[in-house]
């Protein structure tokens, strides 16, 4: 089911991009370009997650197509390697919201501040300049307001709703009745707007209680 889901999800990210880049309009009246972009956060937002349940090897219990899938994932949401977002994501779950957490912000809890944090410690120079690459090549065969309405625009969306949704909103200000070991709070329930917010990774608790539990399956540990 894993393979199905994620092949689904970079199936449809694929079609929809090139659908969007070749025969949409960059229209700022129309409702159908506003649909178009959100469309593809929600897909963007669904590469992530994917590449996320490979990093707890949840997509395959063939360990090379698991990793294979993250790292085409990971490739395809902003040009990352699968193998350093997977030693950062575990040191995440190793030490949540301490010391040695790359996705907590130890000083201020302001919102920008730690986005920005957050940003710096996932960005390098092989990512940039990947991004930058793809960026003039997609923009060589297809109009580059396209490209940036419907390649760049949905993937800084994303990253920011995966960062508010999943990091921001569950484990800020951890002295407020955030409880050990997990350091994670989940949001009220409401499967519809877990899914499209984040894929259920609202439910944030759950999943550092039980990280190989699939997305898919995440909200049915919900009480």
């Amino acid at each position: 089911m894993g393979i199905l889901i994620s092949s689904v999800i970079m199936t449809l990210w694929a079609i929809v991009l090139f659908n969007s880049l070749k025969f949409a309009e960059v229209d700022l009246l129309s409702p159908y370009f506003y649909l178009r972009i959100a469309l593809m956060t929600f897909l963007y937002t669904g590469l992530f997650i994917t590449a996320h349940d490979s990093m707890h090897g949840t997509v395959s219990k063939n360990r090379k197509l698991n990793n294979l899938i993250g790292s085409v994932a990971c490739f395809l949401f902003a040009g990352f390697k699968f193998r350093d977002l997977k030693m950062k994501h575990f040191m995440h779950h190793s030490d949540p919201t301490g010391s040695t957490d790359p996705d907590f912000s130890q000083g201020s809890q302001n919102f920008f501040v730690w986005f920005g944090r957050f940003l710096k410690g996932y960005s390098g120079l092989f990512q940039l300049v990947t991004m930058a690459v793809i960026f003039n090549l997609l923009a060589f065969f297809f109009s580059e307001p396209n490209v940036i309405s419907f390649w760049l625009i949905p993937s800084l969306i994303s990253s920011l709703q995966l960062f508010y949704f999943g990091t921001y909103l569950p484990h800020r200000r951890p002295d407020e009745g955030l409880t050990a070991p997990h350091f994670a709070r989940s949001q009220s329930k409401n499967h519809l707007k877990a899914l499209i917010t984040c894929y259920f990774f609202g439910y944030h608790r759950e999943h550092h209680a039980s990280p190989r539990t699939p997305w898919w399956k995440l909200h049915k540990l919900v009480s």
